[in-house]
Parts: structure tokens; sequence; C-alpha cells
């Protein structure tokens, strides 16, 4: 399951981050400047957020499995239909849809393996599925050099569309339903509970297997049975400090990851590198970000999960700041960044982690999702930001030291959080 979730993410990750290493070709093609082409990024990442706020909400009601599948079939059209468009307009709008669909599947993913793995494990099986994004972005610099030169810029949406459209068929043949969401549904729906014995059965699971033990702790008859109740339920007394805290640290760190998802190899290019360089860059921070998510869910199975989060936070940070002091050459540039996307991604996918603890099964997906989704708030003002700053001539590295900030906050609202 672990596996199979990994690999929507890897697909996902494709296809959001396919557009930062194309993002010349489509800018020399399309003639958009720089100003306009953030907003490119923005709409995927407003997509997102809406998707991850909303559409994620859904599955708490309908379940993890058909959000999923839905999501990604629309993701896949989406893709495809971007390499076909002709106008600046039309970017934005399937950019938006893919974004909107991948926010839907990503807090899904989180919740579904969250309630099939056991409580000491659950963060690093949350990890190791939310790696799959980051490969998928690691992918984009390396299909890229291959498909682009050949195929030019639109190759590169042919192929993650086609490829995501025929995982769909895998997901849709194999990803099993949520037993931890049936058994919450039980009051509702009397046919979950033969669901949940042949789930069992087939998997071999008792309820030891389950990391919820809170299950029942909002059922049905507390009102949380409606998307709107759901929602509310999250500002409730007991929940809203952990709530709002999360949700500002979603934002910050989530400002800074997409100023790199975004703009790494532009900026680098900016900076001096060569076009093979930059690509070859975002490969490599993308890479450091998977060693960095596996890194955390093994550390967090032994030492406190919010403890590591911190580390990461603000080592990602002094790295950030260092690159503002040094003159780095390209091979210790490659270094330098795989060290940076281990810490800051590494530290991100410990927020997911966190927000599959602060929520119980009833609204773990809504919960998920709104966190996610207001935090990519930072991800619409994070690129777009940096677009302007780039036109406006700041130096790079600046920009670094600029985006370390929201780190260091990140990570005293982890502190404040203090989930064991």
């Amino acid at each position: 399951l672990v596996l199979l979730c990994m690999l929507v993410n890897l697909v996902d990750g494709f296809d959001i981050t396919a557009l930062a290493v194309i993002s010349y070709e489509i800018m020399t093609d399309m003639d958009i400047p720089d100003q306009k082409l953030g907003l490119v990024f923005s709409a995927s990442l407003v997509g997102m957020m809406l998707g991850a706020m909303f559409l994620a909400s859904y599955s708490d009601v309908y379940g993890r499995r058909r959000v999923t599948v839905l999501g990604i079939i629309t993701m896949a059209l989406s893709v495809l239909a971007t390499a076909y468009l002709s106008t600046f307009s039309q970017l934005i709008v399937f950019r938006f849809l893919s974004g909107l669909a991948a926010g839907a599947v990503l807090a899904s993913l989180a919740a579904l393996v969250s309630e099939y793995s056991t409580q000491k494990y659950a963060a690093l099986s949350v990890a190791a599925v939310t790696a799959g994004f980051p490969l998928g972005a690691m992918l984009t610099g390396v299909v890229a050099n291959v498909i682009v030169p050949e195929f030019g810029w639109r190759g590169m949406f042919i192929f993650g569309g086609s490829a995501t459209l025929i995982y769909a068929i895998v997901v849709y043949l194999m990803l099993p339903e949520s037993v931890a969401f049936l058994r919450a549904q039980q009051e509702r729906d009397a046919s979950c509970e033969a669901r949940v014995y042949s789930l069992r059965q087939k998997y071999g699971l008792s309820d030891a297997d389950s990391s919820d033990e809170s299950v029942s702790a909002l059922s049905n008859k507390e009102g949380t049975s409606s998307i709107s109740k759901k929602i509310k339920q999250l500002l409730s007394p007991k929940l809203r400090f952990k709530t709002i805290t999360l949700w500002i640290s979603f934002l910050l760190t989530v400002c800074t990851l997409y100023f790199f998802l975004s703009w790494l190899p532009k900026v680098l290019l900016e900076d001096g590198y060569s076009s093979g360089v930059s690509r070859d860059s975002f490969t490599y921070f993308n890479l450091g970000g998977v060693i960095g998510i596996f890194l955390l869910g093994f550390i967090s199975s032994v030492f406190p999960l919010y403890r590591t989060v911190v580390v990461f936070f603000v080592a990602a940070a002094l790295g950030m700041c260092l690159y503002s002091f040094l003159q780095i050459d390209k091979n210790t540039l490659f270094v330098y960044l795989a060290f940076i996307g281990i810490a800051l991604q590494g530290g991100f996918t410990g927020l997911y982690a966190l927000a599959t603890r602060v929520y119980p099964s009833a609204i773990r997906s809504t919960g998920v999702g709104w966190a996610v989704g207001l935090g990519r708030f930072g991800a619409v003002i994070g690129p777009a930001a940096a677009g302007f700053l780039i036109a406006s001539g700041v130096p790079t590295q600046s920009l670094f030291f600029l985006f370390a900030l929201p780190l260091f906050l990140g990570a005293v609202g982890v502190l404040l959080i203090k989930i064991e």
C-alpha cells in the first residue's frame, strides 16, 4: 500500500513540477515574461490549495479511494490537455486543474496510509508516501534532458499525462479503502461492517494493526457527517490552537519550498550557471528531498517527531543563509543543494505526519487537507514574490537569505504544537 501510494505521489510530483524545468522553453515559445510565468506557477498552487481544502474533505464523507482515483484521472487529462494549448490563458486554466486534483490526492493518501500503519511507524509510512512527490519532481530534470531536445516542451506533458492515465488504472484495480474510514461510517452505512471484515481477511489485519486509537472520537452523532461540520470541528476548543499553529507553520515552510520547486533552475541561470547545470541542480535538490523524507521517517520512529522536524528546518535555513556568503563551484553546488533538499523537504514531510496525529479519523483528511491547503497560500505568495524580486534585479544570494526566514519561524510553530 505504501509503495502504491508513493507512486501516485510520484506521478503527481512529476506533473506539477514539470513546468519548472521547461519554463525557459515555454517562455521563449509563448513570449511570456518573468512576472506572468510566476502567475502560471501560482495557478497550479492555488489549485492545490483549493483541492486540499475542499475536495480532500470529500474523502472523509465518500472515502479515500474514490477521491484518489477521480483525482488522478482528472490530473492525467488536464496534463495531456496542457500539451496542446495555444494561449497563456489556457496554460493558466490547465495548470489550475492539475493542481486542484493533486491537492485532493495528497491529503487523501496521507490519511489513508496513516490509518493502515502501526502507531510506531505511522510517521515513516506517511514520509515514504510523501517521498513520491519530490521523487517525481527529481525525475522531471532527468526526463526533460531526454525528451525536450527531441520533442520540445509539449512532449513533457504528453509523457507525464500518458503515464498518469495508465497508472490511474492500476490505482483503480489495487487501492483499498481505509478500514478506519469504514469503521467511522458504520453508524450511517450498515454495509461498511461487511467491507471492514473483507479487508481484514484480505490483508490479515487485526485491531492492533491500526494506528488510529481514536476512530470513534468524533462520530457522526457529534455532527461531523457533513463537510461543513467537519471543517468547523477543526476549530473546536480542543483543536483550535494546534490547528491554527499548524496552518501557519505549513504556510511559512511551503513559501520557501515552492520558491525552490518553481524557480531554482531559473535562479541558477540568472546566477551564471549553464542550462544543463541548472536542471541537474534541480534534480539533486529533489534527490536530497527523497533522502531527507526517509531519513526523517526513520529518525522519528526513535525520537519525538516534532523535535526532528525542528532540527531539519533549522538546518535548511542555516544552509540557505550560508549560500548568501559563499562562492560555490558546479560540483559543490550539487552537494549543497542536495543538503538543503534533505533538510527542507524532510522537515516539510514531518508536518504531514504531525497533521495526521492532530486529528482523529472522522476528520483526518479534512484536517490534513486544510493544513496543506492554507499552507498553499505560502506556495502562491512564494513563487509570485520571487518572480517580482528577480524582475527587480534582486541578487540570488539575497533571495536565499530572504526565503530562509520563514523556515526559522516555521520551526517555532512546530515547537508550539509539540505532538509526541
